[in-house]
């Protein structure tokens, strides 16, 4: 890989805090537990990688760490506030002032141009400088000359990099990356992953990314293996 990060001192105070946390689904008349007993704490500035085989739980974590779903089991602090206290308007508050996430499958809205996905969590918190700081946004992963392109009309690795641009727009605490690179070719993966680790450390921002690349995953301050839903030791 192209990009080694950096170490920095880190702050002990957690940004982010599990504590016995499990998800169980259910289906049809049987319960089927995906996570289970899931405790570590992550410091503002840190890089994280969870790692582990399909179907060990990592996008289900990435989940219940967003606030996108709520845990069965067990206490989750984001950014200072108890996940579980909070109703499904305040999740989505804290959500769009403090989170940012990449998906594998880009979630661009196909109606709108590179410029406007990029700025649609700046417009949902009224920022009236967004379109500026978007512009520079896409100009920092090389997109300046796609301001005005449609996600149909943008490869694979453009459209990432949008998305990724989209997740920094609000400057957010920590990112979640829920295999970022999974959709994308080797090439173009190689070019991805400096810009993730390389934005992310110039905000100072926390991350959280869940990858089955052992590159990507030696980039960053500690791996997290999960293995049948627990954090393999």
């Amino acid at each position: 890989m192209p990009y080694k990060q950096q170490l920095s001192p880190l702050d002990p105070a957690p940004i982010l805090s599990l504590d016995g946390v499990g998800k169980t689904f259910s289906l049809g008349a049987q319960a089927v537990p995906v996570l289970r007993e899931i405790s570590f704490d992550v410091t503002p500035g840190e890089t994280i990688s969870l790692t582990g085989p399909s179907g060990s739980g990592k996008t289900t974590l990435l989940g219940l760490c967003a606030g996108l779903d709520r845990p069965s089991q067990g206490s989750i602090l984001l950014n200072g506030r108890r996940l579980e206290n909070l109703n499904e308007d305040q999740r989505a508050r804290l959500r769009i002032e403090s989170v940012g996430f990449i998906f594998q499958n880009f979630r661009l809205l196909p109606s709108l141009t590179a410029l406007q996905n990029v700025m649609v969590p700046a417009d949902i918190v009224g920022d009236s400088g967004a379109s500026e700081r978007a512009v520079e946004l896409l100009g920092q992963v090389g997109l300046s000359d796609r301001l005005h392109h449609y996600p149909a009309q943008l490869s694979g690795g453009e459209q990432q990099r949008v998305a990724l641009a989209r997740a920094f727009i609000n400057e957010p605490a920590i990112l979640f990356a829920d295999e970022p690179t999974g959709n994308l070719d080797a090439e173009t993966s190689a070019r991805i992953v400096p810009l993730i680790f390389g934005l992310n450390e110039r905000l100072g921002t926390t991350l959280l990314m869940a990858t089955h690349d052992p590159e990507v995953a030696a980039l960053t301050h500690r791996a997290i293996r999960l293995r049948g839903g627990r954090i393999e030791d």
